[in-house]
């Protein structure tokens, strides 16, 4: 008779392997609010789905039904061009129906609290909201509120989940594997929700994780998270597999938290020298949008080890995946 799997460590690459008592992963959150609370194999789970869902858009027809019948809002309280239109696009080829909030011009302009705005818009019957909202939280005390799904698509200096879901897919398809890999995050790590879901997602996957930039960028409490820290791009980079070139997000600054610009690029900037000192086969990665000479050069960012496009690319076959699985889980 053939043994049960074990159950799996929180930080095991990929879920037991399938036997005769192997039992289906059931999805069952109706939200997706950040890594921090998922599992490695809900994650695996996550990316598999998005594994079936990438070939749609190979398609003559980019559409399947999965959503038909379904209502998205997407609540976007913070500028957004890829994530906003990645969601929209990605409902769409669900064959959802979308509403399109920015606040703008809206009601909570006039005053109205986030949870009224929500609440009424609800009562039109829309199923799932995807908020990207400034205020760190926000999208967790929706969930609390709504019997809505929420998915959060970036809560201030919180979580950006998807975008570590997106990136995390395409190490996966690019590198066949996430666990025994040393990823390098380097540069604004301070401001940014990429940064923590990467940390999160990637360490319960295996790889090990060192975050590196200028100690005025680099909290010393991000160790907490279970990565390393370097102050030096030169020392990490021949050592690692992949890199992820944060964007320096200078409007959230309250004032110069390095001396310039060129003094960062010459320190923590990715140029063809610098990458001819790393692994031949290095991943270079980017949230987007780039500041081209300051994060990475162009000849980097457009060059041979670059998957920055290829990451917009499967940030859709993720997203229909979370769309599809919380619509599952609220059901």
């Amino acid at each position: 008779m053939a043994k049960k799997a074990s159950s799996s460590s929180p930080r095991k690459a990929e879920p037991p392997p399938a036997g005769a008592d192997a039992k289906p992963f059931v999805w069952r959150r109706k939200d997706l609010l950040g890594l921090d609370e998922l599992s490695a194999e809900e994650i695996v789970h996550i990316l598999d789905t998005a594994e079936s869902f990438k070939e749609v858009s190979t398609r003559s027809i980019k559409k399947v039904p999965a959503l038909r019948g379904k209502v998205v809002a997407l609540m976007f309280f913070e500028d957004s061009t890829r994530t906003r239109m990645s969601f929209e696009l990605a409902a769409s080829r669900l064959s959802a129906d979308t509403i399109l909030f920015t606040a703008k011009g809206s009601s909570v302009a006039k005053g109205e609290t986030t949870l009224d705005t929500v609440r009424n818009i609800e009562a039109m019957g829309v199923d799932i909201f995807v908020v990207r909202h400034g205020q760190s939280g926000s999208p967790h005390m929706l969930a609390r509120q709504v019997r809505a799904s929420i998915v959060n698509a970036g809560d201030g200096q919180h979580e950006h989940p998807t975008q570590a879901l997106l990136d995390i897919f395409t190490i996966r398809q690019k590198l066949s594997r996430v666990a025994g890999l040393k990823v390098a995050i380097v540069g604004d790590i301070a401001h940014s929700r990429v940064a923590r879901s990467n940390i999160l997602g990637l360490r319960k996957l295996g790889a090990e994780v060192v975050v590196v930039g200028p100690p005025t960028l680099v909290p010393s409490a991000i160790t907490a998270m279970g990565c390393s820290v370097s102050h030096s791009l030169d020392d990490v980079l021949a050592e690692v597999d992949v890199v992820n070139m944060l964007r320096i997000q200078f409007e959230r600054f309250s004032s110069s938290l390095f001396p310039s610009v060129r003094e960062y690029h010459n320190l923590y900037g990715l140029t063809a020298a610098r990458l001819a000192r790393a692994k031949k086969d290095l991943l270079v990665m980017h949230p987007g949008p780039i500041n081209r000479g300051v994060e990475l050069t162009s000849e980097v960012a457009d060059g041979p080890n670059s998957c920055i496009l290829q990451q917009v690319t499967n940030g859709l076959a993720v997203r229909m995946a979370v769309l599809y699985l919380v619509s599952q889980g609220s059901e």
